[in-house]
């Protein structure tokens, strides 16, 4: 079976990297740690004060509504893809330099985390992993932690041109009709049915999407780790991924799409494309239709 390998090899890095191998490699001074940790407004806590009161050792906090999306709705949805420019001074503020490696982690299995390796990648810096089990699994295997707020010379790196990997509501409309084409909606089941919505406009989902949270790409209780590359491989066939299909993936805001985007790179289908806008864009207006229930596909 194929494993997420966490070793570097011919000068590029994995998605995925293991507890013991950030612990052998935190003082490695061509890796940078940023921790992403973010929650809902009905959670009732904030990411940085989860930072400040610990995090692991080196990291940097990166602030998902002002360092990983421009303003709601400055753009299609509730977390717009940030401008290169502000984006690429916020790596450099963090250290980051054109052969950094980055990895980010979150508490939530990746899910908050999988949106800066996302973005690195469409601004051009291949060199991005997620920490694969988050700070949960950190602690669990009782790894240090610290209080403590780096501070680091200031990076070089430069945001490139985005070559592509992102659709709007449009474009998901046209290509939902198609039968080469698999979109895929990675929230929970039960949003995607129209049983519930904390913060969007309308109830349901985009018809034609095939129901895949995100959870779904996890295995594990107490410290989920993403499930291997063939079991991933697997379970998106089973939703109809397959060679040549063009994959959309989808969520709330356009963050958690990004964990579905990631599952689906290590399950070898890297050139799915991310519906930016989400159905915080597509449940805004009401000129584009809506499905509720269950997966007709299923």
């Amino acid at each position: 079976m194929t494993t997420n390998s966490t070793e570097v090899v011919g000068g590029t890095v994995p998605a995925l990297v293991s507890t013991e191998w950030l612990a052998g490699h935190l003082d490695a001074r061509d890796v940078r740690i940023c921790d992403v940790r973010w929650y809902l407004p009905h959670v009732g806590k904030q990411g940085r004060d989860e930072y400040g009161q610990g995090h692991i050792p080196g990291a940097v906090f990166l602030e998902l509504d002002t360092v990983l999306a421009r303003p709601a709705y400055d753009g299609p949805g509730r977390h717009p893809i940030p401008d290169a420019r502000a984006f690429e001074l916020a790596m450099r503020r963090a250290g980051i330099g054109p052969q950094t490696h980055v990895v980010a982690y979150d508490d939530a299995g990746g899910s908050i985390a999988g949106r800066l390796w996302w973005l690195l990648r469409y601004f051009g810096h291949d060199r991005a992993s997620v920490l694969d089990g988050s700070i949960v699994k950190w602690r669990a295997e009782g790894r240090p932690l610290d209080t403590t707020v780096p501070a680091y010379p200031e990076g070089t790196y430069e945001a490139q041109a985005p070559g592509g990997g992102v659709v709007d509501k449009h474009t998901v409309r046209r290509l939902a009709a198609g039968s080469e084409v698999v979109v895929m909606d990675a929230r929970a089941r039960e949003r995607y049915e129209g049983q519930e919505n904390p913060v969007d406009a309308r109830f349901g989902h985009v018809p034609g999407a095939r129901s895949a949270p995100f959870a779904g790409n996890l295995t594990g209780d107490a410290a989920p780790v993403f499930k291997a590359p063939d079991e991933l491989r697997a379970q998106f066939e089973a939703l109809g991924v397959t060679p040549g299909k063009t994959v959309v993936a989808y969520c709330g805001s356009g963050v958690t799409a990004c964990h579905t985007l990631l599952a689906l790179h290590l399950a070898g289908h890297p050139d799915a494309l991310l519906y930016e806008g989400s159905w915080s864009d597509w449940s805004r207006d009401e000129s584009l239709p809506v499905a509720t229930g269950p997966d007709a596909g299923a």
